[in-house]
């Protein structure tokens, strides 16, 4: 398999910390591309978006919930993503709420990144959006052992914020969300998949 990817991207990071949950992380190729540039990713994912699985036999995955669906499935089923119930649609509810906020942070990074040469009205609805995120996962009972893909969706959201911003103080008035992440970001999955900056042609 290839996962095309940028080190930046929450959402990468995301499929690659489900791979090594998953214990199939030594069969992913990591292929590294900036998806405003390469026209090669746009050859396989029309939407020019990381992150893009290619599968063995050509067969093209993209977006970060439907690749980690199928990882869950090739080692098994029901890790991530429990089967049924009510914990499927809690995984299912945090994964949605942690993708949405980790959006927000991303176009309140790059809205951000341009606001010397013209301010977006945006800003401060992303801004509303990632702290009241915050507020509500604050009230969840999220597991340190059981890693599932709420956690995994948490997990990254919460190291994107500390990566673009760590000068901002998100976890003031969250103790237990700061609590939990303190714990959980020395989870060798985590570690392994931590952020960087690109080695290819950098763009927000």
């Amino acid at each position: 398999m290839q996962l095309w990817l940028a080190f930046t991207s929450p959402f990468a990071r995301k499929v690659r910390i489900a791979a090594h949950e998953l214990g199939l992380a030594g069969e992913i190729e990591l292929v590294e591309t900036d998806p405003w540039t390469d026209p090669r990713l746009r050859a396989v994912n029309p939407l020019a978006k990381v992150p893009t699985l290619i599968l063995e036999d050509g067969e093209v995955l993209y977006e970060s919930s439907a690749i980690c669906d199928h990882l869950d499935e090739r080692a098994g089923g029901g890790r991530l993503f429990p089967r049924s119930g009510r914990e499927r649609r809690r995984a299912l509810r945090l994964q949605g709420l942690s993708d949405g906020a980790a959006t927000a942070a991303g176009r309140l990074f790059a809205a951000e990144r341009r606001a010397a040469l013209q301010v977006d009205p945006m800003i401060p609805r992303f801004e509303r959006a990632i702290a009241a995120s915050l507020d509500a996962l604050e009230a969840e009972p999220l597991s340190r052992e059981a890693f599932t893909i709420a956690e995994v969706g948490v997990a990254c959201l919460l190291g994107y914020l500390d990566f673009r911003w760590p000068e901002r103080a998100w976890r003031a008035g969250r103790p237990a969300l700061a609590d939990w992440w303190t714990a959980m970001a020395e989870r060798p999955s985590l570690v392994e998949t931590a952020h960087r900056l690109p080695t290819v042609d950098p763009r927000p």
